[in-house]
């Protein structure tokens, strides 16, 4: 069995004294780990750095064999923002969250174009923001996506404020206000995409609070896994720079 594709660097664990497994999210294949000979190496290592996009080669004498990877660079997507805390930490919180719920060898084409275009884009003024709806595209992509087109109660498009964390639906502030206390922040930005510009850092951290609830309960809670760490840093810095609590 052969096949060869392009793919980001998700994890990568040791193996032995030498040798490395490392998990891609391939453009064709989905999620697919291979074993990387001499991958503990550092030239092995700095080719596999998390975020890096690869071209590999996967060989195995049988499909569900873990098989080998042999790669080489694309582009060095860790090396470019290696100096820039903010969106190295997107790009590892992206990772990482991609290695805690995508199912092995399942192909996702649209979520790899879209996770593609993230880290083209993690330097752009609306990268907060663009994180958030990259998370609900995520959600989206594993059949869990949120109703945010209109209000749950009143079938309303104007005014959007809540979502429901029960169903996923969007509640317009007039409708909410009595559950405001129960209900998820709305913010702005996935309702109105012009907003995104001038997203603060508290409605980033607000956007980043509404998909891990969904994230946590309909992707890691069913099969026993915990948010990953680089995603909690990731909504402690917003939270940080709006000066709110950390959820």
């Amino acid at each position: 069995m052969e096949w060869s594709d392009e793919g980001l660097v998700l994890a990568r664990r040791h193996h032995g004294e030498t040798s490395a497994v490392v998990s891609l999210f391939t453009s064709g294949h989905g999620r697919h780990l291979g074993l990387v000979r001499g991958g503990s190496g550092r030239r092995a290592a700095g080719l596999y750095d998390i975020g890096n996009v690869v071209g590999v080669r996967w060989r195995a004498r049988l499909e569900e064999q873990l098989g080998t990877f042999a790669g080489e660079l694309v582009e060095a997507m860790a090396a470019r923002v290696l100096d820039d805390a903010v969106p190295l930490e997107c790009l590892a919180s992206a990772m990482a969250l991609l290695e805690a719920v995508l199912p092995e060898r399942q192909p996702y084409g649209p979520l790899y174009a879209a996770t593609r275009a993230l880290l083209d884009g993690l330097d752009s003024q609306t990268l907060g923001a663009d994180m958030v709806r990259w998370e609900l595209g995520v959600l989206t992509a594993l059949g869990f996506g949120l109703d945010l087109g209109s209000c749950a109660l009143t079938g309303t498009v104007q005014g959007l404020a809540y979502v429901s964390p029960r169903s996923g639906r969007a509640v317009n502030a007039q409708a909410g206000a009595a559950y405001a206390g129960r209900l998820l922040a709305l913010p702005a930005f996935l309702t109105d995409p012009a907003a995104a510009r001038d997203a603060a850092a508290a409605d980033v951290a607000a956007g980043l609070v509404l998909t891990g609830h969904f994230i946590e309960r309909h992707l890691l809670a069913p099969v026993r896994r915990q948010m990953p760490p680089a995603r909690l840093r990731l909504v402690d810095r917003w939270s940080r720079g709006a000066r709110l609590p950390a959820p």
